[in-house]
């Protein structure tokens, strides 16, 4: 949720659908003599201009583009083509590493805040130990959706990656009030924790036994003065946590039950823009 003094979570937010159905076929026909048809449609070859515009070869291009200007520098610099050629190659590689951390597998036009990114390339390094996250799936019948589900070795959860204005403190009341600077985020948490309680329900019903989805806030921006809290029962902690907030539990899920848990989330909490 991304507020500066109002709430933007981005939950509400949806893509622009473009249709390219022409209007009609009546109109088409009526603005357009019939012509005879034919059997074989000409067919547009692709230009090299066309092809070096296309995102991953010119991505290709700056990298290599980086690495020749490294190399060129350093090579001049250090009188060695040698060390010049190979500070390219560890330029290029780093590009890429860094590349390939910054992008997301959420399209541009789906993501709702900064916060689900950062949170989404956490999740991402737990891949390695057996959990599989789906990112933001709806919950049928509602505007609510989850922003990642987590299914690991140490159960099921359900993080909502929220940005907040870091001008604003962050404090608790009596352990059960969360405050936003004068802000009560009551309604927050009741939906953090709504969310997970139907994501539990739809899949354990799907499953044959009842499975248990953790609820958790996942705050970017100020600074969050403890570890991890559970308040209403939700956890609530600062974003950069998110991962051993996951992980700090006891393996309680066989890779077998992970796999099984993960296809059944798919299946019953939809994605909320669609399939690619």
């Amino acid at each position: 949720m991304d507020s500066d003094n109002q709430r933007e979570d981005g939950h509400n937010t949806s893509p622009i659908w473009v249709s390219d159905r022409p209007e009609s076929s009546e109109q088409t026909s009526a603005a357009k003599p019939s012509a005879p048809t034919s059997t074989y449609a000409p067919v547009e070859r692709a230009s090299v201009l066309d092809l070096l515009q296309q995102p991953r070869v010119r991505r290709l291009r700056n990298r290599v583009l980086l690495g020749v200007a490294v190399a060129v520098v350093v090579g001049f610099l250090v009188r060695d083509w040698r060390i010049g050629v190979t500070a390219g190659v560890i330029a290029a590689i780093a590009e890429a590493i860094y590349r390939s951390r910054s992008n997301s597998s959420v399209p541009a036009w789906r993501r709702t805040s900064v916060a689900e990114r950062r949170t989404e390339a956490q999740l991402r390094r737990l891949e390695r130990n057996g959990y599989r996250t789906l990112h933001a799936r709806a919950i049928p019948g509602s505007e609510a959706q989850i922003d990642h589900l987590v299914v690991g070795p140490t159960g099921v959860y359900a993080v909502d990656s929220e940005k907040w204005d870091r001008r604003l403190p962050v404090r608790v009341q009596m352990g059960k009030k969360l405050f936003h600077g004068p802000f009560d985020m009551k309604d927050r948490l009741s939906e953090a924790k709504w969310e997970a309680s139907e994501a539990s329900k739809l899949i354990s019903e799907k499953l044959g036994h009842e499975i248990s989805v953790v609820p958790s806030l996942a705050i970017y921006g100020p600074a969050v003065p403890w570890k991890i809290m559970t308040i209403r029962d939700v956890d609530v902690y600062e974003g950069h946590r998110a991962r051993k907030w996951i992980t700090k539990r006891e393996r309680a899920l066989t890779a077998a039950e992970i796999d099984r848990i993960y296809e059944i989330a798919a299946q019953v909490l939809p994605p909320r823009y669609g399939e690619d």
